[in-house]
Formats: C-alpha cells, structure tokens, sequence
C-alpha cells in the first residue's frame, strides 16, 4: 500500500519572553512568553480539531447526520509525579440531538479515526465523556 502524505505542517517556536510559533503558511502566529501552559492549550485545540473531523468521518461512513452544533471541549493536564512530567486527557463531546447509543459509537469509532487519538493511545490517561 502507498502512503500518500495530505498535509504537512510546518511550525517554527522561539522561546523566551518574547516568544512565539509561527506557521510557515502564516495560519498560526500565537505569542508564547514564558513562562506559559501554551503547549497544552495548542495540544487541546489540535487533539479536538482532528477529533471534529474523524467524527465527521465516523458519522459519513454510518450515513448520521451530525448537528452543526457539534462540539469537543479538551483539557489536557501536565502532571508531575516524583519528578516524572507526563500528560493526561478529557474530550467531552457534545451531539445535541443525537441518540446517546448512536453518539457513544461514534466517539468511539473517532478514537479509531483520529491520529490524535491514535498518537496518545496507551501513552497518556483518556477519558471521554458524552456531553
């Protein structure tokens, strides 16, 4: 099978005071003075972003329409333990409208979906909630 690359993103980040990343296509351009959680934040924006989509994807492929109100509420944690940094997750999810079965396969079936999702798998704690 060929793998066929569909998008490459291409960032660059400098830090200190007057820090920021900048997208080589000029979409992001975010100021990150230090010191700040901003890693998370961008993590949380990117992780529902690409989550939206393999709902909609899931959805298409079992023909559901989604609401245009469709939503993903992330927070992601940087946690210390015994000096050890590691990251845990929470997606909620709301499907206004969709029956809570229906929606519960579709979350699911996005896991499967999303690179995120894929990326993370058995490396942090993910829970998903049905909002």
């Amino acid at each position: 099978m060929t793998q066929k690359v569909l998008f490459t993103g291409k960032t660059h980040t400098t830090a200190g005071a007057s820090g920021a990343a900048r997208s080589a296509d000029g979409f992001l351009d975010i100021a990150l003075p230090q010191p700040h959680p901003a890693a998370e934040n961008l993590f949380g924006a990117a992780w529902s972003t690409c989550y939206l989509g393999a709902l909609g994807l899931a959805a298409s492929q079992r023909k559901v329409a989604l609401p245009a109100d469709t939503a993903v509420d992330a927070e992601i944690d940087l946690v210390n333990e015994a000096g050890a940094f590691f990251l845990r997750g929470r997606l909620a999810v709301a499907l206004p409208g969709v029956d809570r079965d229906v929606a519960q396969e579709l979350i699911e079936a996005a896991h499967a979906i999303c690179p995120y999702s894929k990326a993370v798998h058995g490396n942090i704690d993910v829970t998903t909630t049905l909002a």
